[in-house]
């Protein structure tokens, strides 16, 4: 299995709407793709920091490629939510159930 760890720093003029966006754009793409086991999103606790995360789990690498593409290790960011990015980081773990 493959877990996928997405951050994504927001710009603060644009939390409201990124909000929206993720929850309606992001979550969906992401959830209509063969090969996902689970997705889960949060944001941070910390304040004054627009941070959020997707952790998404595949069943195998090649599974997340045919969603992501050969640049599996850049973030995917939907079209038009390019904007909303004011850092962004993704990370990839080979993992078992415990």
């Amino acid at each position: 299995m493959i877990t996928r760890v997405f951050r994504i720093q927001v710009h603060k003029e644009y939390v409201n709407e990124f909000e929206h966006d993720y929850k309606n754009i992001s979550v969906p793409l992401v959830k209509s793709q063969r090969g996902l086991l689970s997705v889960e999103t949060g944001k941070t606790l910390s304040e004054g920091i627009d941070e959020y995360i997707m952790i998404s789990r595949w069943q195998d690498i090649d599974m997340l490629k045919a969603f992501v593409g050969e640049s599996w290790q850049k973030a995917l960011i939907p079209s038009g939510m390019e904007k909303y990015v004011q850092q962004c980081w993704v990370e990839h773990y080979e993992t078992e159930q415990a």
